[in-house]
């Protein structure tokens, strides 16, 4: 059976979280402080980071490479289209969430809230947290006008992309921080996404000392 270092609330292992389940591959799901730098962990990467998955007599790091590894040896359900340009769509938009949506809302928001206090770093910076909340409205925006011109984020067919865009959201949604009345258009890809069995597991998820709101494992909102 595959093994896969994590945490729970981080987008990058939620993401190949979702591509195993949807390809169906069982998986053993291995908690890993990261921050705590365990030797036995840095031996299998060293730089330090989740997720991490073993598989096949392999040891694989960075969620990227990972989930593009799934995609050639686990062809079926594909989660890449087929031709170079809706490839590279998808391509775009994994980046855009896993960069620019990162780096201006899940870092100001669930890291400020979240892994300061698991990781015993300090208080939130307030000045982040609001900056992380003005942004993420760009951003709503920004898939609602995708989502107006596809049926999914990157085309006609869920890909990738939307599996990344989900991972960031459900993270933030699971500390209350999605205004979901501000794109019932943006809503409504969500709910599809969360009412697919891939998405159980993380819908079950729970972190000590930070319980999720009502809604969040609720498929009707």
């Amino acid at each position: 059976m595959a093994r896969l270092y994590h945490v729970p609330l981080s987008p990058y292992c939620r993401k190949v979280r979702l591509s195993l389940a949807e390809k169906k591959i069982e998986c053993e799901l291995v908690e890993e402080r990261y921050w705590e730098r365990d030797p036995d962990f840095l031996r299998r990467n060293p730089a330090g980071k989740v997720p991490v998955l073993r598989i096949d007599g392999k040891v694989m790091a960075e969620s990227a490479p990972i989930c593009e590894w799934l995609e050639d040896m686990y062809p079926e359900p594909s989660l890449l289209p087929l031709t170079p340009d809706e490839r590279y769509e998808v391509r775009r938009l994994i980046n855009w969430f896993d960069d620019k949506f990162h780096a201006e809302v899940t870092s100001k928001l669930l890291y400020e809230r979240v892994n300061k206090k698991i990781m015993k770093k300090g208080y939130p910076d307030s000045s982040n947290v609001k900056a992380g909340a003005q942004a993420i409205k760009f951003h709503l925006d920004y898939m609602t006008w995708l989502l107006e011109r596809r049926r999914w984020l990157a085309g006609d067919r869920m890909t990738l992309a939307d599996f990344a865009a989900a991972a960031h959201l459900s993270c933030l949604d699971y500390i209350s921080d999605v205004d979901w009345n501000r794109s019932d258009t943006v809503k409504d890809w969500y709910a599809k996404i969360k009412s697919r069995p891939a998405f159980r597991s993380i819908l079950a998820d729970q972190v000590p000392g930070f319980p999720p709101p009502s809604h969040y494992a609720d498929l009707d909102f």
